[in-house]
């Protein structure tokens, strides 16, 4: 399938690593030319590098922290300056960050609210001169099932994830006749390096397999993943890419879950 994103510019947030790795691969084999950035420079730069080797891509890996003000304005400046243009702007930055209400202090919520709303507010004010002039742009809001239906001792992530659903339907009214479409994709549980980091601290005689089992056990709202399993980072690249490709042109204002059946709200 064409999907006409051979030479757009895309900007990717969380980029080396897991939903934010897997999105800047599948840019790439479409032929976008991507900036991704990300905090942990090693990281960062061998997760551009392996990209590119594997897809002959144009890539600029930016070190930046999201979650800074200035920040997110610095990576669409630097992505134009080197690109000559942006089309594609895909919010993806973010940590799991769930307690019992009564542990979240003013400075936990202020954090996460910086990282996952403020982040990416901040990069959509300054994208959007630029992708109204693409004629075409994109933007993709990467949040999670949990926002829909939160379940208990989950703040503040639930909480800033329901307000990116939030600002997905409001941004999607408002840019329709500037030709930018806005959506947002709601991950439940993704297999990806956060966990196995999880898997190495917590039971590193277990298998992957095994662990993954456990999670979908403890973390799965008491109701277990009709599918049977974890997702993959790919399976929701996959849907990313088509959402922001020429296929996916009459496609505004969604929330789409990708959890294998796991949340209740549709």
């Amino acid at each position: 399938m064409e999907m006409g994103l051979k030479g757009k510019v895309a900007v990717v947030t969380g980029g080396s690593e897991g939903v934010g790795r897997a999105t800047v691969m599948r840019l790439a084999q479409e032929g976008a030319r991507v900036a991704l950035c990300a905090r942990r420079e090693e990281l960062l730069n061998q997760t551009a590098a392996e990209i590119r080797a594997a897809t002959g891509a144009e890539l600029l890996p930016i070190v930046a922290d999201i979650g800074k003000a200035g920040e997110p304005e610095r990576l669409i400046a630097e992505t134009v300056k080197h690109f000559g243009r942006l089309d594609i702007v895909v919010n993806n930055a973010g940590r799991e960050a769930a307690s019992p209400f009564a542990e979240v202090d003013d400075d936990a919520w202020q954090s996460d609210l910086d990282l996952k709303l403020f982040g990416a507010i901040r990069a959509i004010r300054a994208a959007v001169p630029y992708l109204q002039a693409s004629g075409c742009g994109r933007i993709v809001n990467v949040t999670h099932v949990g926002a829909k239906t939160p379940r208990a001792r989950s703040v503040p992530t639930s909480v800033s994830r329901a307000a990116g659903i939030a600002l997905t339907k409001a941004l999607s009214k408002e840019f329709a006749d500037q030709k930018i479409l806005v959506n947002t994709v709601c991950v439940g549980l993704i297999w990806s390096g956060q966990w196995e980091s999880r898997r190495l601290a917590q039971a590193p005689d277990q298998s992957p397999a095994e662990f993954e089992k456990w999670v979908m056990a403890n973390r799965g709202g008491g109701t277990g993943i009709p599918i049977g399993r974890m997702g993959r980072a790919e399976e929701v690249a996959d849907l990313i890419a088509f959402l922001v490709s020429d296929r996916g042109s009459y496609i505004t204002g969604t929330a789409i879950n990708v959890d294998g059946g796991l949340s209740n709200a549709v």
